[in-house]
């Protein structure tokens, strides 16, 4: 990737050379003699990086400075000082200038100093490009991947939404089952109408029974006026039983006359009452397991599996993980008032190293709490989790019992590059191997 660079400098020797020793380095180079100058350049082109001079006629360094963080903010600013006024140059960093140097320039020490300033402008560009892709799915709110797996997901959305058979998904804990339930509705006919949402498993029998079907005053003991059910609410809409496998077989009989007969009575009540609803059900058990333990009615689960959706681990679609990240960061930045424009790559190879096995849950939750730690624009590996960045507090890697040797390899080869931050050489040298079959490996176990 070519990048532009604007050097800021009234000084026509100094602006003059810095350009040429950047464009030697590949750079395109732009040049300005003061700040107004250089805000007619950035107005008129994308600019990636500004090296600038903090006195200058009209507009000077630090006004110019103040300027780009208020309209051009992932844009890293460097600042050249004379001796006299380093004060005025730490200041600067203070309020956002990304380093600076003194006077006369060292230009090995610009150019590794410009490299890492653009690294991070790089970082910034990739994960803009990443919230536009998640902004551009829309349709499927907070439903987000691109891997092959989500793909079919989303397909399968698609051919169940305008219909209105029962759904039934499927997968662990954390993985997003809420979510496509919600794009199932709001891809539906029935989009206009309520999507109401019941939490199975956080309800006694008494209590989920009667938010089902609500109640009639005087039922039972603290029902002191009738309540509508969450089947009369949700009527021409569409009603989400997360955790169904969760539910007592008094309430399962109950739940199979509805959707067999569309109809029941409250809690205490003799009305009958007709509904017109979609269900759309989630369980992270196995339910034909279930079955089979008899613990589940059969005949019910063939009443909500009609249409079933398989919703695959984080660990299965890490693909996905950049683009839940670039999610993650937009959300909780605005969320906390701060400016975090990407992660740095020892963070982002350790994210991707993880197995997540609280799924996109964890994710979320780990990507809230770095924003909140993060000090500077950019989430380094520091502030992740102890045990996302490969900190175990003992060194080491569990291989169960049954594992096989390649998956015992896979899982080293994955928790060593983790705590090395993702430096692949220093990775190669601690598991004794060189860096070509590393990387044959990391293609090999799909770990590239």
């Amino acid at each position: 990737m070519k990048f532009t660079v604007l050097v800021v400098d009234d000084e026509r020797n100094i602006r003059e050379g810095l350009a040429e020793a950047l464009a030697l380095e590949g750079h395109e180079v732009a040049t300005a003699s003061d700040g107004e100058e250089a805000l007619a350049v950035l107005g008129r082109e994308e600019v990636d990086l500004v090296i600038t001079d903090l006195r200058m006629p009209k507009v000077a360094g630090d006004e110019l400075l103040k300027r780009l963080n208020a309209e051009w903010p992932t844009v890293p600013v460097i600042i050249l000082t004379g001796h006299g006024t380093i004060e005025t140059a730490v200041q600067a960093m203070r309020d956002g200038a990304y380093d600076f140097l003194t006077k006369p320039v060292d230009i090995e020490r610009l150019g590794l100093l410009v490299k890492r300033a653009l690294s991070t402008r790089e970082l910034s560009l990739q994960y803009r490009e990443l919230r536009e892709e998640v902004e551009r799915k829309s349709q499927f709110a907070s439903v987000i991947g691109r891997s092959a797996l989500m793909r079919r997901v989303f397909d399968r959305v698609r051919q169940v939404a305008p219909a209105r058979s029962s759904v039934l998904i499927t997968g662990e804990s954390g993985v997003g089952k809420e979510m496509v339930a919600d794009a199932i509705h709001y891809n539906s006919p029935r989009r206009d109408k309520a999507l109401v949402k019941v939490h199975c498993a956080a309800l006694s029998e008494t209590l989920l029974e009667s938010e089902l079907f609500g109640h009639e005053r005087g039922a039972f003991t603290g029902a002191v006026a009738r309540k509508r059910g969450r089947f009369e609410l949700a009527h021409l809409g569409t009603l989400f039983l997360d955790e169904i496998g969760e539910i007592s077989p008094g309430v399962q009989v109950k739940l199979l006359r509805v959707l067999e007969e569309r109809k029941f009575e409250r809690v205490g009540g003799e009305e009958t009452i007709e509904v017109d609803v979609r269900i759309v059900a989630a369980t992270n058990r196995d339910l034909p397991k279930a079955i089979a333990e008899g613990v589940f009615r059969e005949d019910l689960y063939y009443r909500l599996n009609v249409v079933s959706i398989e919703v695959p681990p984080l660990r299965e679609r890490r693909e996905d993980i950049d683009l839940l990240v670039a999610a993650f960061l937009k959300e909780f930045s605005e969320e906390n008032g701060k400016r975090i424009e990407g992660i740095s790559a020892p963070a982002r190879a350790a994210l991707l190293a993880f197995d997540w096995p609280g799924n996109v849950r964890q994710l979320r939750n780990t990507i809230e709490s770095s924003v909140v730690l993060a000090r500077g624009t950019v989430v380094g590996i520091d502030d992740l989790p102890p045990n996302v960045r490969g900190e175990t507090g003992g060194s080491s890697v569990r291989v169960p019992i049954g594992a096989t040797l390649a998956d015992a390899e896979r899982d080293l080869i994955r928790a060593t590059l983790a705590r090395e931050g993702g430096n692949k050489s220093r990775a190669a040298d601690i598991l004794g191997i060189g860096r070509k079959t590393l990387h044959r490996k990391l293609q090999e176990y799909g770990l590239e």
